[in-house]
């Protein structure tokens, strides 16, 4: 279905959450290196519940590694100083949806590796600094699975 990368997370709350939205989607759920927390966090467990036995999680040692290990179509870069929203695209299954860290986003050196046309933002007020990590990834998912008549959804 759809892919989630997490590019350095640091927050074991929003990466369990974001297991445990993985796990009711069918999105695969990748994370790369270096991680804020062990797997194993307790925090991170009890976000994800019971969860992470139902989600598909690949771990990377980097973004050119986990690139090469998914067949995508497109791959969309969520940052707020995108100009166009996420929902300007038409999103089709094995598209990617890479974020950043919680308090540095995505740095300029992965920003370039992403077509400029596949940079997108989430509208906010114009003072904000962030939305939350995990709201910003079920946002943007569950707009591609509305899209995708939410396919090997009940």
């Amino acid at each position: 279905m759809f892919h989630i990368i997490l590019f350095n997370p640091e927050i074991p709350p929003n990466t369990g959450n974001i297991i445990r939205l993985a796990a009711n989607t069918g999105a695969t759920l990748h994370l790369i290196r270096p991680l804020g927390f062990k797997l194993d966090d307790n925090s991170m467990k009890r976000a994800g519940l019971d969860y992470i036995k139902n989600a598909t999680i690949r771990i990377h040692d980097d973004f050119d590694l986990c690139i090469k290990s998914i067949k995508y179509n497109n791959i969309y870069a969520l940052t707020k100083f995108a100009t166009k929203t996420y929902t300007d695209i038409k999103f089709s299954s094995n598209d990617c949806f890479l974020f950043g860290s919680e308090t540095n986003g995505l740095p300029e050196t992965i920003i370039s590796k992403i077509k400029k046309e596949n940079l997108l933002r989430i509208p906010m007020v114009t003072e904000s600094r962030s939305l939350n990590l995990s709201n910003s990834v079920a946002i943007t998912i569950y707009e591609a699975l509305r899209q995708n008549a939410y396919k090997d959804l009940i």
